[in-house]
């Protein structure tokens, strides 16, 4: 072959390659209208994009060898607590009871949460016995509204309307009879469930009075209040000569009662004396949370004080805003 020929060869030859290079250039620094993102907040902007099986793995080589479908990851603690038949099942039929009992009781589920083993269990969900309330966690939704609703018949009903969630209302007329029954004479219901808009109108009432320092310290923000859920009750003493108020029940009989008895009812007394670091709220002898009798035991064998150590969470002092 002549000189001429070869050269008019190389010469084509380069011509392509350099095309070849300017276009995939072009395509490396401009991407297809497809594959760009579109304008942020557009009601067409794609999530996380997941990885498909066409999709070329980062650390591909050139091994045109078909490659191995990626082994199932092993499944976790946590996924075989929550997969559990038993736990799906009663997390849809809303038992909390049988939710607990299918993770094996009550420090076994305790155990689990705290350990983060328990992704299914939301703390934050308002209808659940569980449910953390504080000045970190707000309720979900903050306008909850429990239902069905019942009022205790044993205790008196001081103010308020003192209508309960109707399995804590049952749990507080046992308790309120057998405190009665041990010379305890009677408790009285001061303040039980509060709607949304109520919490809204009394802490405003204590910002108002004692300034918004004062006010975290004895009243929740709305949607961060425990009354909201129909779980907590502040309770009186009451004898023969009427009832008295929650300052007056520190150091009484009822209260002493409480404090070693409650847990046998599904309830304990969430703000104890020198937690305010942990609880965001100042000692509340008077203030009885219902969780249910299997994690209250739980609760009381372990010697916790406070939900977000018994749940191992952080402390919650102060609001996050």
């Amino acid at each position: 072959m002549s000189r001429r020929v070869r050269r008019r060869r190389t010469i084509v030859v380069a011509g392509v390659l350099v095309v070849a290079i300017a276009a995939g250039g072009y395509a490396l620094t401009r991407p297809s209208e497809a594959d760009a993102d579109p304008p942020a907040g557009s009601a067409t902007t794609p999530a996380a994009p997941h990885p498909t099986e066409s999709s070329p793995s980062e650390t591909s080589t050139s091994d045109p060898s078909p490659s191995r479908p990626a082994a199932s990851p092993a499944p976790t603690e946590a996924s075989r607590r929550c997969d559990a038949p038993e736990v799906t099942a009663a997390i849809e039929r809303g038992s909390d009871a049988e939710v607990i009992a299918a993770f094996g009781g009550g420090e076994e589920f305790r155990h689990a949460v705290a350990a983060g083993e328990a992704p299914c269990i939301d703390l934050h969900r308002a209808g659940r016995t569980w449910v953390v309330v504080n000045k970190r966690n707000a309720l979900e939704p903050e306008d909850y509204w429990p239902v069905p609703q019942a009022r205790p018949a044993a205790p008196r009903i001081v103010s308020g309307g003192g209508w309960l969630r109707a399995d804590v209302a049952a749990a507080l007329d046992g308790l309120a009879a057998e405190a009665a029954g041990d010379g305890m004479g009677r408790l009285g219901i001061d303040s039980a469930f509060r709607p949304y808009d109520f919490q809204v109108g009394l802490y405003n009432r204590y910002v108002a009075s004692r300034g918004q320092q004062a006010a975290d310290l004895r009243s929740a923000r709305p949607g961060h209040s425990e009354h909201q859920t129909g779980l907590a009750v502040d309770v009186v003493a009451c004898g023969a000569n009427g009832c008295g108020s929650h300052d007056d029940f520190r150091g009484t009989p009822q209260a002493r009662w409480l404090a070693e008895n409650a847990w046998r009812f599904g309830f304990i007394v969430r703000y104890e004396q020198d937690r305010t670091e942990t609880t965001g709220y100042a000692w509340e002898p008077w203030h009885l949370r219902y969780i249910g009798t299997d994690l209250a035991r739980a609760y009381r064998d372990g010697g916790f004080s406070t939900l977000e150590e018994f749940f191992g969470l952080p402390a919650a002092p102060t609001y996050v805003d």
